[in-house]
Formats: C-alpha cells, sequence, structure tokens
C-alpha cells in the first residue's frame, strides 16, 4: 500500500510542473505579445488557460482519491495539501496571464507610448520565481523557497516605478490615459503572478517543516 501511495504521488508532482511549465509558458507568451503587439499570440494564450484548469481539476481530483483511500501520514498529509495549494496559485496565475493578453488586445494596433523595459523585467523574475517555486517543492529545499520571497521584492519595486512613472506621463498627456492604464493593469497582474509563486513559498516551508511563516 505505501509503495503504491508513493507511486501516485510521484505521478502527481511530474503533473503538477508540467501544469507549472505551461504556466510559466503561457507568462512569457502574453509578455511578448505585449512587447511586440501580437495580437494573434495574444488570443492563443486563452487556449493554454482552458488546459491549465483541466489540469488543476484532473490533480485535485487525484489528490482527494488519495485522502480517501489511503491512509496519509502527517507528512505526507502536508504535502497532499501544498499540492493542492500549490495548484490554486497556479491557476491564478495563468488567469492573470490571460488578462495580460486581455488588455494586450484591448492595446490593439496603437503604438506604444513607451518602450517596454521593465515589464519584460517584472516577467522574467515572475517566470523565475515560478520556476524556483516549484523546484522547491520537488526538492524540499527551504532556502530556495525563501529566495522566492527576495525575488517578490524586486518585483514589488519594479511595479512602483512602473506606476509613478505612468502617472506622471499621464498628467503630462491625457491622450494616452487609455493606453497607460492598460500597461498599469498589466504590471499588477506580473506582480499578482509574483505573489503567487511567494504563496507556493510559503506553503513549501510548512510542508517541510510544519511552521506556516508568511514572507509579506
Amino acid at each position: 500500500m505505501r509503495s503504491q501511495f508513493n507511486n501516485q504521488l510521484k505521478d502527481l508532482n511530474v503533473k503538477l510542473i508540467k501544469m507549472g511549465a505551461m504556466v510559466q509558458e503561457i507568462i512569457e507568451m502574453t509578455v511578448k505579445a505585449v512587447a511586440t503587439l501580437d495580437l494573434e499570440l495574444a488570443k492563443e494564450v486563452t487556449g493554454f488557460d482552458d488546459q491549465i484548469d483541466e489540469l488543476e481539476l484532473e490533480i485535485e481530483m487525484e489528490c482527494m482519491r488519495l485522502l480517501a483511500l489511503q491512509q496519509p501520514l502527517a507528512k505526507d498529509l502536508r504535502v497532499i495539501g501544498t499540492i493542492l495549494k500549490i495548484i490554486t496559485d497556479l491557476e491564478r496565475m495563468g488567469d492573470n496571464a490571460v488578462n495580460i493578453a486581455n488588455e494586450t488586445l484591448k492595446i490593439g494596433e496603437s503604438k506604444l507610448i513607451k518602450p517596454l523595459v521593465d515589464i519584460p523585467r517584472m516577467a522574467q523574475l515572475s517566470e523565475a520565481m515560478v520556476r524556483k517555486s516549484l523546484d522547491a517543492f520537488m526538492k524540499e529545499d527551504i532556502e530556495l523557497a525563501l529566495e522566492v520571497a527576495k525575488d517578490d521584492d524586486a518585483v514589488d519595486e519594479i511595479y512602483e516605478r512602473i506606476y509613478f512613472e505612468l502617472i506622471e506621463m499621464m498628467i503630462e498627456n491625457p491622450e494616452i490615459i487609455s493606453q497607460a492604464t492598460r500597461l498599469l493593469f498589466i504590471g499588477r497582474y506580473l506582480e499578482r503572478i509574483s505573489d503567487h509563486a511567494t504563496n507556493i513559498g510559503e506553503r513549501i516551508i510548512f510542508m517541510v517543516t510544519g511552521e506556516l511563516k508568511k514572507f509579506n
């Protein structure tokens, strides 16, 4: 029975990593769509969101079966609970990526009011945070989970810079308010993605130590 449980848990881990990889991919796709105003690429993102939702449901059902049919130990319960929490955060990251794509479609073919530098940087950091948090889960690595919190601080700093820069631009030139607002939303969605990665880091520490530590 224990061997069967371990094998099922390994299968869950594989699906979790697959879901995380899909989330990283659509984050990259959406930011590329913004930077290049590639509206077809932005539309493509929504299809990935459906796949992420389906995978979340599949993993959730398998977790429930494990809880119902096996006799997990205390650490096992924390692992399964962490998986359930991670897939929720990953699904919400996917939703935020879709929101970014939708804002891109609203910008349409309009010329960008400024070269995008900070937003791609935020995206790179957010993607790295997702990757680090999933690596920390697989390795049960507390130090790596803590690194995610430090990265979140960097994302917050960039978002604050974007916010004040765009607000100043809107004050100076009200004609750009519509697009500037879209870019603010995009920055905010990226900031939320990093928050969800931070949530994963918190749950990993709980999984390993049994102590729930809030980073922020």
